[in-house]
């Protein structure tokens, strides 16, 4: 694999659940991101690569030293990295780019690289319908919700975030791809601005569709999938991680 290959994933989830559950598919992701050493240019983390993320001014959940750890190896290596806020890690703070050089980035984001011209968002709120999270999306990510929250001891608050994700997700289920109506909402509009290929996560789907020269993909997730999308010679593929 030329090093000159940029990869993409999202929806990991890591501390949806109690560590002993979660430890397998940890060290799958672990694994994954040390075997780009040396063979990655870029990586691209698009969205919720953890359940929930708060930076307070002085601590970080703990929880996560390892991936943290595996992506500043990744990044050591000269791999560089851009990670992307999801609805569930939309809270990046400093600590990624100030520590580790990782780049945050919130919303979308243009990629011009091999020839193509790629539009790359987590995939929240771009579906007819969605008023209702666009509403909440704007209070929660608002400087008041943010300094709010801080005032909450880590102990208190790091928990408590965790348990509303686990209610909001087990009340929603896992919903039907909606392929079609994906293609129509989210990719066409962006082939009209002039993008030739289009990539989002959050929907936990793992899908891609060409047409025209043009393509569409859903990553995928790190949870019962391990899907990831590879930008390499000018060609976009979709592959499973085995570990």
């Amino acid at each position: 694999m030329s090093a000159e290959a940029v990869y993409f994933l999202s929806d990991a989830h890591l501390g949806a659940e109690p560590r002993t559950v979660e430890a397998a598919r940890e060290t799958r992701l672990h694994g994954f991101l040390d075997s780009l050493h040396g063979r990655a240019k870029r990586l691209f983390i698009v969205g919720d690569l953890f359940d929930f993320w708060f930076e307070y001014r002085t601590a970080i959940p703990r929880r996560h030293f390892a991936t943290l750890a595996a992506l500043d190896r990744l990044r050591a290596s000269g791999t560089a990295i851009s990670w992307l806020n999801g609805n569930h890690d939309f809270w990046l703070g400093h600590f990624p780019a100030e520590e580790l050089g990782i780049e945050t980035r919130d919303g979308a984001l243009s990629l011009e690289c091999q020839g193509r011209r790629i539009w790359i968002h987590h995939g929240d709120g771009l579906v007819g319908g969605d008023l209702g999270y666009r509403i909440l999306k704007r209070v929660i990510r608002s400087p008041v919700s943010i300094a709010l929250y801080g005032l909450l001891h880590p102990d208190l608050g790091i928990p408590l975030a965790h348990r509303v994700s686990r209610w909001s997700r087990r009340s929603r289920g896992e919903r039907p791809l909606e392929a079609e109506r994906l293609w129509r909402e989210i990719a066409l509009p962006r082939f009209a601005e002039g993008y030739d290929a289009v990539l989002v996560g959050h929907f936990h789907h793992a899908y891609e569709r060409r047409e025209a020269g043009r393509e569409f993909f859903l990553l995928g997730d790190w949870i019962d999938r391990f899907t990831y999308a590879v930008l390499q010679g000018g060609k976009l593929r979709l592959e499973t991680w085995a570990g």
